[in-house]
């Protein structure tokens, strides 16, 4: 399968899409990629997850549904290490995130070890966060540059290449200012792209759009999710784009998983009450 740097796609219109190889840094699909093993997380006297043991395996579709407030955010800022866990471990492609191995005894990671382990994890939060003062470009090039240290043309036709595929290559020299939430977005997302990661994160990210704008930021998503081999974990409240790109779902409710499997059965025929309840809801 293609990676999503190696094959650029224009959403406003069919293209003939090229096989490529993937990443260097890629693992075979099927290998797991990102491992919670006990994981606790509290703010204060209220555990937001509670000994979570899951893993996601590489090239697949993760989707986290449940209840606001039920742990599936603290999950994607615990890979971005924007929080600690109290206790437990994470591993990202068998190397720990926050801990490291010193003379057999597993200890507090290091900022270099950090850096270098979240180097293969890439987020799209729920507002875009881009630059205002750099254009569409640079907002994708920046990062490539001055964290991998990729050289400034290199950078520049990767993304091309992404914001092609994202469907923007017209508003390349546009300011975020001077673009839709739609539109900045996707450029969001060309720039998560844009750092190889190995794992891309996705948080809720429409909920902050228009609704006449959701559609177009999906299908870009639904794009990338059928056409490349990029592993995913997401968090939404679109169950219909859920049940189409992932490969299973999680339910969650007071940081633990109540209930998970494939999407036609999580979304036909749930087992656990809860999730019952939760999906009569939403559907």
């Amino acid at each position: 399968m293609p990676s999503p740097a190696d094959t650029p796609r224009d959403t406003t219109e069919t293209t003939e899409t090229t096989e490529t190889s993937t990443s260097p840094a890629s693992r075979a699909n099927g290998a797991e990629l990102v491992r919670f093993e006990n994981v606790t997380k509290r703010f204060g006297d209220v555990t937001v997850l509670d000994r979570l043991d899951f893993s996601v395996d590489t090239g697949k579709h993760v989707t986290l549904i449940g209840p606001s407030g039920s742990g599936k955010t603290t999950i994607l800022r615990l890979l971005m290490t924007l929080l600690k866990p109290e206790e437990g471990t994470i591993k990202v492609d068998g190397a720990y995130l926050t801990h490291e191995e010193r003379d057999g005894t597993l200890v507090k990671a290091g900022e270099k070890h950090v850096r270098e382990v979240r180097k293969k994890i890439g987020m799209v939060f729920q507002q875009f966060n881009l630059f205002p003062n750099m254009k569409v470009l640079r907002n994708v090039t920046e990062a490539p540059v001055h964290v991998l240290g990729m050289p400034k043309d290199e950078a520049e036709v990767r993304a091309r290449d992404l914001i092609e595929l994202v469907g923007l290559s017209e508003h390349l020299d546009k300011y975020p200012s001077q673009l839709s939430g739609g539109q900045q977005q996707r450029v969001a997302i060309a720039r998560a792209l844009a750092m190889r990661p190995q794992v891309l994160l996705l948080d809720e990210v429409t909920s902050a759009l228009d609704p006449e704008l959701v559609a177009g930021v999906l299908d870009v998503l639904r794009d990338i999710a059928h056409t490349t081999d990029i592993t995913m974990l997401v968090v939404t409240h679109e169950m219909t784009f859920a049940r189409d790109i992932s490969d299973a779902v999680l339910m969650f409710d007071n940081g633990r998983i109540v209930e998970s499997g494939p999407p036609d059965k999580m979304f036909s025929e749930p087992e656990h009450e809860r999730t019952r309840e939760f999906l009569a809801t939403v559907l």
